[in-house]
């Protein structure tokens, strides 16, 4: 029986220094600067652009409450950001309360906003009202200019305090805001924008604010300008359409409603694909809310309700008992549902997910009336729509059965466990990981090289199949796919359960070649079809095994990538002509060694450095257990890659080219890049 120490009590201290005075109190938006991760999720590329979303959440706003036909976006030099707008512009009248400006208490005030009380937006996407203080709090240098009243007002701003009161500097007849501001080189670590993540996410807001026309342009450099327009007086359906441009469409119509109750505004687009996946996305005053909410359930609701309602009237569903489940009726679905609401009530401060329970009746009544109506009225595509739901229906009955099948034989073959399975003996799933490694002899090295505690390790023989292309029944009949499967824990489909995930550490450590990249595109493919929840929630990685080892006499130093590499023959004034790297591989175990010279500091002797051999590793099987732990395995020095998602839409398109059906993205694509390829291994 193990012994029970008490434990001592805490001996109270006379040090009475803890006081009022330790209490520290931040005005202004000094909270922002010190904690501007609470704000805009982090300082890094994520953040940055995050103030520029902001800025023009309010354009979108002015929009939205029918003010607003036109924004633009302007990149200039020495990092300024420039967001225009044709809406009513930022009051400038004094603030009763404040005595101050509303342009001035609107750029410095947390909270200050027309988003609170009566009159100023009946609807808005920023919801808290801290978007655009949080980016003069956030820059070196903000300028707001307000074209309103016949005159332009203009403030300035350094790290969120005003340089002078606003005041006036010339007459106009234009009407509108303009911000400018240049981001904080002391709080962000990324200060470079993404011109192609502008790009996305203004072309999403345009799609969700018809009629709107949004202007991206890029005028950092002084030699040229990138120009884009972005206006689609289509809409969401017009959103739908782009989403499926590189797919099959099952029906040639787009169905799309847009109707309002109750004050809630509620637009829906929808159309089938040959696809097995579903891609719905569900926006709440022009927000994504990527866990979906309430707006999602009742959209779902009625989604099924009607499709089964058509079957039966049809006469395509005969048995009175049987129906169409809800994920039947979602296979190869494309929709888009944007919601406006007066008081949307989001989960938490990313406004992941709407909470709002009256949205949920408001959505299901207005899209199952519409979608009876619209079956009725297209009776070919309503045909191919039931068709494609019974063929996923017949096939979910399938894949049951398969992978009922895949847990029996599990249940026999030794505690559900696959035998080529090499388990950590810890039962802590939030300390254990498991590495999914290419091949029996990179296995070997791994199951020798690893620390059995925690670590798991899965030998894949071969290249796993090909997710995109196939329904869940045939992917339960690839053995590689089963023993994963198992070997999570999780299931799969739509008996998953995270819970029961035995290692909160998913990493794919494949080979540095040709085969090893297309088995990690292939297992990515897996998981973001089949198991999005653990990218979600952080636990697939890729590992980082070094490309490179370089002995200069007895010092062996890793190298992860080319350019490390060169960076490290520059410091050693290492030419290309005097070396020759050696590709290790089971037909010989050579290394190129190779002599170089470096002038001594006298400048007129040389002397011989010492002896200097690069070896190249294409397999992970080419490492010594040891090697493996110290350069790729051990936690304290090892290089991983966490898989995230950024944008839904952009990675299944991206998915779409690289493993669709459609070769002829991929040819084009390789076209494209081939010249850019080094070092290619065939």
């Amino acid at each position: 029986m193990p012994k029970i120490t008490a434990s001592k009590p805490i001996k109270k201290s006379k040090d009475d220094s803890y006081t009022s005075q330790q209490i520290t109190v931040l005005e202004g938006l000094e909270p922002v600067r010190k904690r501007p991760g609470m704000y805009i999720g982090n300082t890094a590329g994520e953040g940055l652009h995050h103030l520029i979303w902001e800025v023009i959440d309010n354009s979108i706003d002015e929009a939205m409450a029918g003010f607003c036909n036109e924004i633009t976006v302007t990149l200039l030099p020495d990092r300024m950001i420039s967001v225009i707008d044709n809406g009513r512009g930022i009051p400038v009248d004094i603030h009763k309360q404040a005595k101050k400006s509303a342009l001035e208490l609107v750029l410095t005030k947390l909270h200050a906003g027309g988003k609170f009380g009566d009159g100023g937006y009946k609807v808005s996407g920023g919801l808290h009202g801290v978007g655009v203080s949080v980016v003069n709090a956030l820059s070196e240098y903000t300028k707001a200019e307000v074209r309103r009243d016949g005159k332009i007002w203009v403030q300035e701003y350094n790290r969120g305090k005003p340089l002078k009161l606003v005041r006036p500097v010339g007459n106009t007849k234009e009407h509108g805001t303009t911000i400018t501001f240049k981001p904080d080189a002391e709080i962000f670590t990324v200060l470079e924008y993404n011109f192609e993540t502008i790009l996305d996410h203004v072309r999403q807001q345009s799609y969700l604010t018809k009629g709107v026309k949004i202007n991206v342009l890029d005028k950092r450099s002084k030699d040229n300008t990138d120009a884009y327009a972005f206006y689609f007086e289509g809409g969401i359906a017009s959103y739908v359409k782009f989403l499926n441009h590189h797919v099959e469409a099952k029906h040639e119509n787009v169905f799309y409603i847009e109707k309002e109750d109750q004050d809630t505004n509620v637009e829906v687009a929808l159309q089938y694909t040959n696809e097995y996946k579903e891609n719905i996305f569900a926006f709440a005053n022009n927000i994504l809310n990527p866990e979906g909410g309430t707006h999602l359930i009742g959209f779902r609701t009625a989604l099924t309700r009607s499709i089964n309602n058509y079957a039966r009237k049809q006469g395509f569903i005969k048995d009175k008992d049987e129906s169409l489940s809800g994920e039947d009726s979602r296979e190869g679905l494309t929709a888009v549902i944007s919601i406006k609401i007066m008081n949307p009530q989001f989960e938490g401060q990313t406004k992941a997910k709407l909470g709002n329970a009256e949205v949920k009746p408001i959505v299901d009544a207005i899209v199952y009336d519409a979608l009876n109506t619209w079956l009725e009225e297209h009776p070919r595509d309503g045909e191919a729509i039931v068709g494609k739901c019974l063929l996923a229906q017949r096939a979910r009955v399938a894949a049951r059965a398969a992978r009922d099948t895949v847990l029996r034989k599990g249940a026999f073959e030794g505690l559900t466990l696959p035998g080529k399975l090499a388990d950590c003996s810890s039962r802590d799933a939030t300390r254990s990981e498991i590495y999914i490694v290419e091949g029996d002899s990179a296995g070997g090295s791994a199951k020798q090289g690893r620390d059995r505690e925690f670590q798991a390790i899965l030998p894949l023989r071969g290249k796993i199949l090909n997710v995109e292309k196939s329904r869940l029944d045939r992917l339960l009949a690839n053995n590689e796919i089963k023993s994963l499967v198992i070997a999570l824990g999780t299931n799969i489909g739509e008996l998953f359960d995270i819970s029961k995930l035995r290692y909160h550490r998913i990493i794919i450590m494949t080979d540095a070649d040709v085969d090893g990249s297309h088995i990690r595109t292939l297992l990515l493919t897996l998981f973001y079809r089949h198991f999005p929840d653990l990218i979600r929630q952080g636990h697939l990685f890729i590992a980082q095994p070094p490309l490179y080892g370089v002995k200069r006499g007895k010092e062996l130093t890793w190298i992860y990538s080319d350019a490390e590499l060169e960076e490290y023959k520059k410091k050693y004034k290492i030419t290309d002509e005097s070396i020759a790297i050696v590709e290790k591989s089971d037909e010989t175990d050579d290394e190129t060694t190779t002599e170089t010279e470096a002038e001594s500091a006298d400048d007129t002797k040389t002397e011989k450095t010492p002896k200097l051999s690069i070896q190249r590793y294409k397999g992970l099987g080419e490492m010594n257990p040891d090697q493996l732990w110290d350069t790729t395995m051990d936690p304290a020095q090892r290089i991983m890659k966490q898989v995230t998602v950024e944008d839904g839409a952009k990675a299944d398109e991206v998915f779409d080219i690289l493993m669709g059906s459609d070769v002829a993205p991929r040819k084009q694509f390789i076209h494209s890049h081939a010249k850019s390829v080094k070092n290619l291994d065939i």
